[in-house]
């Protein structure tokens, strides 16, 4: 049941990128996936890397029937979209809620 909210959640989140422009056609270049840090902070944006490494990892790993670890993105994206033009409020309320259920099995 945990997998189908997070995997329900994930598509919210998907919509929401979309409606706010920060969705993108086409993936960074290949060399922005070799990033070592945190994030890829150093070779993608905040929802690039939420758009074309996280989303697609947790839904990999629904779909492997494998544990969902919890997590906590919502600081990260809080402190990393603060800046942005973009109405982000409920995109970054969509997070929390992710958040929140990894943490609650």
């Amino acid at each position: 049941m945990q997998a189908n909210l997070i995997k329900d959640q994930l598509e919210r989140i998907e919509q929401a990128l979309k409606k706010i422009d920060l969705w993108q056609a086409l993936p960074p270049s290949q060399d922005a996936f070799l990033s070592q840090q945190p994030f890829a902070l150093d070779t993608m944006k905040s929802y690039e890397w939420l758009q074309w490494i996280f989303i697609p990892r947790i839904r990999a790993i629904i779909d492997a029937n494998s544990a969902i670890p919890p997590f906590a993105l919502h600081p990260y994206f809080e402190e990393a979209l603060k800046e942005s033009e973009n109405n982000i409020d409920h995109l970054l309320d969509l997070i929390k809620q992710l958040d929140e259920l990894t943490q609650s099995k």
